[in-house]
C-alpha cells in the first residue's frame, strides 16, 4: 500500500518561517509531504483545482496556512472532500485574530479542523493522526512519540523533587 501524502499550501511565502516546523514534522516521521504556495484570492482557480485533483493525487490531508483573511483553508476545503486542517498565521493588524476566526468559522458542511495560531507543528501531527487511522507504521509512531513526551515529563518532574527536596 502507498502511504498518503500530505499537502502543506501557504497563502504567502512570507507563511514558510511558521510552516516549516509542520513539513519538519511530517519529514521526521517519514510522511511524504508536498509544500506549495497558493492563494485563495491572488489563484483561485490554481487553488481549487489543486484541492480537487489532490485525493487521486494521493495525498490524505491537506494542511493550508494563512494569515489576515485566512481564507486558504476554506478554499481548498470547499473543492475537497479530504481533511484540510487550517494554521491561522499570527500578524496583521489584529494579531491574528482575523485569520483563527476566518479559519475556524466554516459553514456547515465545509469544516476545517483548526489549530492553534502559528501551529504548524501540530497541524502536521493532526495529520499524521488522520492518517494512522489507517496506517499502522504511524500510529504506531505516534504511539513512540507520546510515550517520549511522558518520559520527558517525568524527568522533569523528577528534577523539580529533587530541587524541591534540597530547599
Amino acid at each position: 500500500m502507498e502511504e498518503k501524502k500530505v499537502a502543506v499550501i501557504m497563502g504567502s511565502d512570507s507563511d514558510w518561517a511558521t510552516v516549516k516546523s509542520a513539513a519538519a514534522e511530517l519529514k521526521s516521521m517519514q510522511i511524504p509531504c508536498e509544500v506549495r504556495i497558493m492563494s485563495a484570492h491572488r489563484t483561485p482557480k490554481e487553488a481549487a483545482a489543486f484541492a480537487a485533483a489532490a485525493r487521486e493525487n494521493g495525498f490524505g490531508v491537506i494542511i493550508a496556512a494563512a494569515g489576515m483573511a485566512a481564507h486558504l483553508a476554506g478554499a481548498m476545503a470547499a473543492s475537497t472532500t479530504l481533511p484540510v486542517i487550517g494554521i491561522p498565521i499570527k500578524g496583521g493588524a489584529m494579531d491574528g485574530l482575523d485569520a483563527l476566526l476566518a479559519t475556524v468559522m466554516m459553514p456547515s458542511g465545509i469544516p476545517v479542523a483548526t489549530v492553534a495560531l502559528n501551529g504548524a507543528k501540530n497541524a502536521a501531527v493532526l495529520a499524521a493522526q488522520m492518517l494512522s487511522i489507517e496506517n499502522p507504521r504511524i500510529a504506531a509512531l505516534l504511539a513512540e512519540k507520546r510515550a517520549e513526551m511522558a518520559q520527558q515529563i517525568a524527568a522533569k518532574n523528577d528534577l523539580l523533587q529533587a530541587e524541591l527536596a534540597s530547599l
